[in-house]
């Protein structure tokens, strides 16, 4: 008997008759003497519209109050899903994140798993039971609701895999696995059979919308071997897992494209030490995630610079928050933020080996009159930040110039 986690995303729960069609895909996997684990995310929609509703009555809504909103989004899925397994005469039980051992650091919005005791799960398998876990939550040691950031559920099904010690771990989504680029925006785009962790972290840490970064991160960690596939079909998934000589043969593995992504320059900043520090203390510890950062001396100064860097588009507002807070103490001129760029990167563990691929990159994006605002680099990823506007067709573009 092995056991299996299997996780659920919104769009494979979207309605009734999404969830009656996941109910009857654990029953399969149930008579064939499987124990199961489910981890399933909100019903798609539910938590954009559970966030619209928070802020129109609040527009930066506490965010103990916004975990305890976001956290009802997952128990209405486990809730009808163990009921659709019943409904079959599966013996299914639901439990939130707390009820299955989830504890959390205190980290309201975006928690971090501290630790999971899955005893109480272990027993229920014992019994006979499918468990269904809700996904996205967890429980400080204090007893406080938190949520793991958007697209938490892979975090929750992977940390479970392996504190469970599972056989394996199936992702299931709208897509029926990873591909080069987003199917829906490239046309050309092929289904990848593998992709290594760090690929697929890298993908999903920009934009990809497969995977949550964090959760990659996780099974890494852990060794946790995982298939993404669709759950409206039975085709073969993505295989994720540890690099392999073989996968350095392809240069580029995939593109991908973050429309979420808003630019913050600060003006006149002072050149002295301990500023740039002072600004990004202060946006860590408010637990906003920068990435892009880039520092130009300002125009007829020697002694300013113009600090330019980039957050989600959700953390926008309280980035600005913070930054407006600490301006007299820095002594910086204005805040100037752009929502409409877009974060263009191609991945691939090749590059190490191969050459000129920001000169093609680069090339096929000035062919196009796409001109380039930002630029950033590890050895398995470029990324640059463009106008929104032109990031579709540039995306396509550099798909078709590395990708055919």
């Amino acid at each position: 008997m092995s056991l299996i986690v299997q996780k659920y995303g919104g769009t494979s729960v979207a309605n009734p008759e999404r969830i009656k069609n996941v109910a009857a895909r654990v029953a399969q996997y149930r008579q064939q003497n499987h124990q199961i684990v489910v981890v399933v995310s909100a019903m798609s929609g539910v938590t954009d519209n559970l966030i619209k509703m928070a802020k129109e009555i609040l527009p930066l809504p506490d965010e103990r109050e916004m975990d305890m909103l976001l956290a009802t989004g997952e128990q209405t899925t486990i809730a009808l899903t163990a009921m659709a397994l019943q409904a079959r005469g599966v013996p299914a039980i639901s439990l939130t994140g707390a009820q299955a051992g989830i504890v959390t650091d205190g980290v309201h919005t975006k928690a971090k798993i501290q630790n999971i005791t899955p005893k109480k799960i272990h027993e229920l398998l014992k019994s006979g039971k499918v468990v269904i876990v809700a996904g996205f939550q967890g429980e400080t040691p204090e007893g406080q609701i938190t949520t793991l950031g958007r697209g938490g559920s892979d975090l929750t099904a992977i940390a479970l895999a392996a504190a469970l010690k599972a056989d394996l771990c199936q992702i299931y989504t709208d897509v029926d696995g990873v591909y080069t680029a987003d199917p829906r925006l490239v046309p050309g785009a092929r289904k990848l059979p593998e992709i290594s962790y760090d690929e697929m972290l890298e993908l999903a840490s920009l934009g990809a919308k497969v995977m949550q970064s964090r959760s990659v991160e996780f099974a890494k960690k852990f060794g946790v071997v995982f298939e993404v596939r669709s759950s409206l079909n039975d085709n073969p998934g993505t295989l994720v897992k540890e690099e392999t000589k073989s996968m350095e043969d392809v240069v580029i593995r995939g593109v991908s494209l973050d429309k979420n992504q808003a630019k913050v320059t600060l003006s006149c900043v002072p050149d002295k030490p301990g500023v740039a520090a002072r600004i990004f203390k202060a946006l860590a510890d408010a637990a906003i995630n920068v990435d892009m950062i880039v520092q130009n001396v300002s125009p007829g100064s020697t002694q300013t610079t113009d600090l330019s860097f980039t957050v989600d588009k959700a953390d926008l507002l309280k980035a600005n928050k913070v930054i407006d807070g600490i301006k007299a103490e820095v002594g910086f001129n204005c805040i100037r933020a752009n929502e409409k760029i877009g974060k263009l990167s191609i991945v691939g563990v090749g590059m190490r080996s191969h050459s000129g691929v920001a000169a093609k990159m680069f090339d096929t994006l000035s062919k196009i009159g796409v001109n380039i605002d930002m630029i950033s680099t590890s050895e398995i990823k470029i990324s640059v930040v463009i106008a929104l506007e032109k990031a579709e067709a540039a995306m396509k573009a550099v798909h078709t110039a590395f990708l055919g």
